[in-house]
This record gives structure tokens, sequence and C-alpha cells, in this order.
């Protein structure tokens, strides 16, 4: 098996077909429960707050258990439309089946709104009504963080509007730029043939070993980005302006807020990681000159930045890589690696890299069989190893909760917590490599790897905060055309890689592909993966002085994370995420892995 003939997923466990019965009775079924759950909205809507709290406590309850099988059934349909239009964007039935399905889902997103607000009608209510109704207890979380957002939302007339237009509005944008991005492709010359790659495998083409196909990827991509500009910012400005409304009349502080609040941590927790992060920097630098220095360069352009390093396998066949993973997962702990190979096996993954699939990678739940599947765009680099271990542990983190028997709303996770074990299963595979190295140079590749990620997680995410953070706050004065947005992101680039890179080669369209940027429902999706990077790595650290012994305890936080703040289960583990001295001793794992990678490359 090669590269190119990476797997596809298989998904037919699920449903035989878009078209079957099966799949259109679960269509029926979730509306079913839709109908139940108005039902009881109408109930609660009745009701004045001031009944005994057994009654309001076996509503509460009622409504708990409706609103999780509108989840588990409802999110089993829609991963499984997710599973062909993200790869294959020409997909005509899917994408219908996507337009009819998302009108089911502003339904339940209108649903939760209402929930929300009751929950908040009753929060002064919500201990004696666990008291009453103990079942309640095993929400415990759900309702009292239900509780606290109650508060930012507008009237339920205005919430139920903004569902609706949301259709036409940010998830029309969001498709746009996926249908887009997915189905670009430029013909380039590659390994002296020209070829017509997918926007995907163009992106990929930052690693490959030749300088000079480096640097035809970096202008193949300048010239598709410009082609494609216009549609890509009117998205851009279009999600940005929706969100900035939204959240202005729903009281939030500024943009960042709402996303500090999905994120379960709060603002102070938020600030002692990016002090930390920005004390950083100036490491970081040296880790780009050094290897600028390896490159016999005199500085660093954007097209070298994932450049190779040292002596390292590129070639990796797929299963090759399945070897690689299993073997150092099943030294962690059989669990994990038990979980990988029943993935494996049973063609949980999509790796094939080809056209109308999207970029990058994912793994995503499929809550009706207790899987997941995972979408990677596999092209046989060491990099590409290492993201598949990074999606299995995603996978690994649902597997966890399935097995303690959480319901859809106990497993609702955090991204900050979200990124736990993905990041934890790529430090398991890279570090296990590390130890068996034999020469100089092989070491200097994997350090390389590394610290190409962790650099990724630290600068280039910090990037992607400040630009994101700056287009909120110029959106709200007025549009921004491409120039000025590519002009924002060089800026941000120059904030944090400073004379790390060479300032006339940096990435401005970097916000063109990046589907982070382009959700209505979900800002900031950067700075999760600092805090999962860094949480991931001290737990890491705690790992090697426990042994074994950690795994249990490691299980049970993946378990448990849609059950508590980021900072509570963090205590368990000794860790205080509000000080900056726990995300400075993390930093410290880089430090010295890039004193190392000096030491080699001098």
């Amino acid at each position: 098996m090669t590269a190119q003939t990476a797997p596809r997923w298989n998904l037919t466990n699920v449903y035989p077909s878009l078209s079957s019965k099966e799949y259109n009775a679960d269509c029926e079924k979730v509306k079913s429960f839709i109908s139940d759950m108005e039902s009881l909205m109408e109930k609660a809507a009745a009701f004045s707050g001031q009944e005994d709290a057994s009654t309001l406590g076996a509503l509460a309850q009622e409504m708990i258990a409706c609103y999780n099988a509108i989840l588990l059934v409802g999110g089993t349909i829609r991963a499984y439309i997710e599973s062909f239009v993200s790869t294959d964007s020409y997909n005509q039935e899917a994408l219908r089946k996507e337009s009819e399905f998302d009108l089911v889902a502003v339904k339940i997103n209108q649903l939760e709104t209402q929930l929300l607000g009751w929950i908040g009608k009753v929060k002064e209510r919500l201990p004696e009504m666990i008291q009453s109704v103990p079942v309640l207890e095993e929400h415990r979380y759900f309702l009292e963080e239900s509780a606290r957002q109650s508060r930012y939302l507008m009237s339920e007339a205005e919430e139920m509007l903004a569902a609706e237009l949301s259709l036409s509005g940010s998830n029309a944008w969001t498709k746009l730029q996926g249908m887009l991005t997915s189905q670009a492709s430029v013909e380039i010359e590659v390994d002296g043939e020209l070829k017509r790659l997918p926007s995907p495998a163009l992106i990929n083409l930052r690693s490959h070993p030749d300088g000079e196909t480096r640097k035809r990827g970096y202008e193949a991509e300048d010239k598709l980005w410009t082609s494609l500009k216009v549609p890509l910012s009117a998205a851009l400005n279009s999600i940005k302006g929706e969100v900035n409304v939204l959240n202005r009349r729903r009281g939030r502080e500024d943009a960042v807020h709402s996303a500090i609040d999905a994120a379960h941590i709060d603002r102070q927790s938020l600030e002692a990681m990016l002090g930390a992060m920005r004390d950083s920097f100036p490491m970081f630098r040296r880790y780009f000159k050094a290897k600028v220095k390896y490159l016999g360069k005199e500085k660093l352009p954007w097209w070298d930045l994932f450049a190779p390093v040292g002596e390292v396998k590129s070639d990796y066949s797929f299963k090759e890589a399945r070897e690689v993973i299993l073997r150092n997962f099943g030294r962690f702990a059989p669990q994990l690696e038990a979980f990988a190979r029943n993935a494996f096996e049973h063609n949980w993954i999509d790796a094939e890299q080809r056209d109308g699939k999207r970029g990058g990678a994912f793994c995503m739940e499929v809550p009706g069989v207790g899987e997941s599947r995972i979408l990677s765009n596999f092209d046989g680099s060491f990099d590409q190893v290492s993201t598949l271990a990074h999606e299995l542990g995603h996978g690994f983190h649902n597997d966890c909760a399935v097995k303690a028997g959480k319901t859809e709303i106990q497993k609702f996770t955090p991204m900050t917590l979200a990124e736990t074990a993905s990041i934890m299963c790529e430090t398991i595979v890279t570090s296990a490599l590390l130890e068996e190295v034999t020469n100089p140079q092989q070491e200097l590749a994997i350090l390389e790897s590394q610290l190409n990620g962790d650099s990724q997680v630290i600068v280039d995410i910090y990037s992607r905060y400040l630009f994101e953070k700056e287009v909120f706050e110029r959106r709200e004065k007025t549009e921004l055309n491409a120039d000025e947005i590519c002009e924002i992101m060089e800026n941000a680039q120059k904030a944090t890689y400073g004379d790390g890179l060479d300032e006339r080669y940096l990435q401005k369209w970097m916000w063109t592909w990046k589907p982070h940027y382009y959700s209505g429902g979900l800002s900031f999706y950067n700075f999760p993966y600092a805090f999962g990077h860094l949480f991931a790595t001290g737990l890491y650290a705690i790992y090697q002085q426990r042994g074994a012994e950690f795994v249990p305890d490691y299980i049970h936080l993946l378990a448990s994370t849609g059950e508590a703040p980021a900072a509570d289960l963090a205590a368990r583990f000794g860790i205080d995420i509000r000080t900056r001295k726990f995300w400075e001793d993390s930093l410290r794992v880089s430090e010295k892995r890039v004193e190392r990678y000096c030491e080699l490359v001098s």
C-alpha cells in the first residue's frame, strides 16, 4: 500500500446509503423527537417557575432525556452527511441532504436556545430541583453552565429569527468557503512532471524535500488564492459581521468573550497562557534561525518553514504509518492500541488525497454507532504520520466517553480540552521515535517535526489569534477587502515570528483555506489548540513521572471533559491554569528541544 492508495472510510454500518430506508427512518425519528421537545417547551412556557421543586425537576429531566435523544440521532445523521460532503464536494445528493438537514438543525438550535432560556428562568431553583429529582445530578454541570450562559440570550423571538437567518447567512458562507477551497486545483511541476493538484495536496508541498518545489508551491498558492480572494473575503466579512451583531445584541463584552465561555475557561487563564506564549517567541526565533542556518540561507521564507531537516523517512506507506502508531500507542496503554487497531481494521479513516476533498484533517464522532471517523490527507510524510496519530487521539477521547456511558450532553467537550488526547497521542509517537534514533541526523529530523509542531501551535496560533481579533474589531467599523485582510495577516505574522522569518515572504493567504475562520457559531478556533498542546505537554510530563498508574486517571479525565470547567479538571492533576507557572513549565519542554536542535545544527 502506498500513500497514493491510502484508504477511504466506510460508514455502511451507520446507514446503507443516503437514500436508504434506515436513513430516512432516522430522519423521521429526529423530527418526532423535535416535536416531543416542542411540546415539553410549551409545557415549560406555561409554568411560572414557582411550582414545587419536584414538578420542575421532573420536567427538566424529561427535557434533558429528549434533548439527548435528539443529539444522538441528529448527530449521527449530521456525521453521515458530512462523511460525503467533506470527501466529495461534487456529490449533489449529499449536498441536497445537507441542505435538507440544515432546516432540521435550525429547529434543534432553536430548541436548545429555548431550553437554555427556561433553565435561566428557574436557575435559582436548581439546587432544590436536583435535590428533589436526584437523577438530575448526572447533568448538574450542564444545568449550572446553561444558567450562567442564559444571561447572554436575546429575546426568544430574536434568537429564533437569528437561527433561521443563519441558513442564508453565516451557514451559507461557510459552505461556499468549503466548496471553493475543496474544488480548487492548480497545475504545477512536481518531481519533473506537470500535475494538477487539488488545494490540500498543493498545501502539502510545503514539506516537500526539494526547495524549488516548495517555492513553486508557494507561488502557485499565491496565484490560486488571488483568483478566489473576492468570494472568500466576502464570506469572511459576512460571517464576522453577523457574529459581531449577535455578540453585541447578546451583551457580550467583545468577540473573545463567547469563545472563552465556549472553551470553559476564564479570561485570567487565557491571559496567563497568552503571556507565557508571548515570552516564548524569542526562544522559537532561535529555532527558526538555526533552521535557516542548516538550510544554508540568510533568512527563512515561508516556503522553507516546513522544509524537512535531517534524515527522516518521508515515503511512509499507509501500512507503515499504521504500524508505527500501533506500536507506540501500545507502549502507552493497551486500551489506546486496541482502539486504534479497531479504527484501522474497520476503515474508520479516509486518508486519500483527491479532488473535491477538503484539506487538513479532522475527527468526527458518529454517536449512533458509538464510533468516530477520521479524515486526513496522507502523503507519506512523517508529519502526516503525526497528524494521523493526532486525529486518532480525538477518536480515543470519544471512545473513553462512550465506554463510560456518557450521554450526548455529558460528552460536550470544549475545544480547550478536546485537544488533550490528540496532542498526547502525537507526543507519544514522536517522543517514542526520538528514543529509537541511531544517529544525529535522525534525531534532528524528529526534533524538527516536534519543534515545527510546537511553533505552529504557539507562534502561528498566536498570530491567528491576533489576526482574528483585529478582523473582528475592524469589521465593526467597515467591510474589509481582501488586500486589507492579507495585510492584517502579514502584520500578525510579523508580530509573532519577528526576525525568525523573511518578512518579504510571509503567508498572507493563510485566512483563505483555513476553515477555522469561517464559522458563525465558533469564533477563535485557535487559542484552544495552544491550550490543548500545553495542557497535554504538562500531562505527558506527569505520565513520565507516574508511568502506568497515570493511565486510569487520564482515561477518567477524557471521559469527564464535558462535565466540569477546565480549571477543575486540571486541578485533579495538581495543575493551576490560572497562573503562568504551569504554562511556562510546559514551554520549557520546547526550550530543551530548541537547545538540542541548535547543538545539532551548529
